[in-house]
């Protein structure tokens, strides 16, 4: 009898040291989870203000909220330090820019960011002049990496965006033909 309560006792205090080790894995995980979106965060922040990156879109949605996936290399909106350019593209059809779509290049306007510590999140706001017209920009990017912004043009109307962004020297999108 007694040793069937030694046993009892070695089982129960198994159960115990194996539930506190998985409190830890967890507070383990929560806190590198907690680091790498906090450096996730730092390297967002160098990569904005340097103004060289690319925002691939995975979805494109208008503005009745149909939202449909595209093709990452054909659909993005690019920051070149004082450049940018606005493309949709489709890989069955042609459009005017030769890849099914529109592609607007032209000279960055204004360009302000904002960040957000609690959230861990950024939002930008700049214009780009085409020659096919001005365009403003809405973005909001958070430290996971998701990316998303709204279009608003010369014309009534807008297209959102919603995708990641990538750093301009890796990014292997195709920039069709401008749109004239």
């Amino acid at each position: 009898m007694g040793s069937l309560l030694m046993a009892a006792g070695l089982i129960l205090s198994t159960f115990s040291v194996s539930s506190q080790e998985k409190g830890m894995d967890r507070l383990e995980r929560k806190e590198f989870k907690k680091a790498k979106m906090e450096a996730s965060f730092r390297a967002l922040d160098s990569l904005l203000t340097s103004r060289r990156f690319v925002l691939v879109a995975d979805y494109l949605q208008d503005r009745y909220g149909e939202r449909i996936p595209v093709l990452q290399t054909l659909n993005f909106i690019k920051v070149n330090e004082e450049k940018g350019v606005i493309q949709t593209g489709s890989s069955t059809a042609l459009g005017y820019n030769g890849v099914g779509g529109v592609t607007a290049e032209g000279t960055l306007g204004e360009y302000k960011m904002t960040k957000n510590f609690k959230s861990r999140s950024y939002t930008l706001r700049f214009t780009i002049s085409t020659q096919i017209g001005f365009y403003d920009v809405l973005m909001t990017v958070n430290a996971a990496n998701n990316a998303s912004a709204t279009i608003t043009g010369t014309y009534p109307g807008k297209l959102t965006w919603e995708g990641h962004l990538e750093g301009l020297d890796y990014s292997k999108v195709y920039k069709g033909q401008n749109s004239i």
